[in-house]
């Protein structure tokens, strides 16, 4: 299933995390990642992942949330976008 990036949180220990959601906001996949490593292998707007890896969002405010930034960043870039 196509997920596109909602939401990018950075931390003190040098620590990425990376939020991607489905268009519905229904499907969320996360990831952390080092700084060091994301300038070697740059973030993309969309990323393919099979329904299992993905989590339920069950909270109605947030799924609200991810399917909006879901949908704008799905209109205004191609999947492989780095951004």
């Amino acid at each position: 299933m196509r997920l596109w990036l909602v939401a990018r949180e950075y931390d003190t220990r040098q620590t990425v995390t990376l939020t991607y959601a489905s268009v519905d906001g229904e499907r969320s996949y996360t990831r952390q990642a080092s700084i060091e490593l994301l300038q070697r292998n740059p973030v993309t707007a969309g990323i393919d992942r099979e329904k299992a890896e993905t989590e339920r969002v069950e909270d109605a405010e947030i799924r609200e949330r991810y399917a909006a930034e879901a949908e704008r960043m799905a209109a205004g870039h191609d999947p492989d976008d780095e951004v």
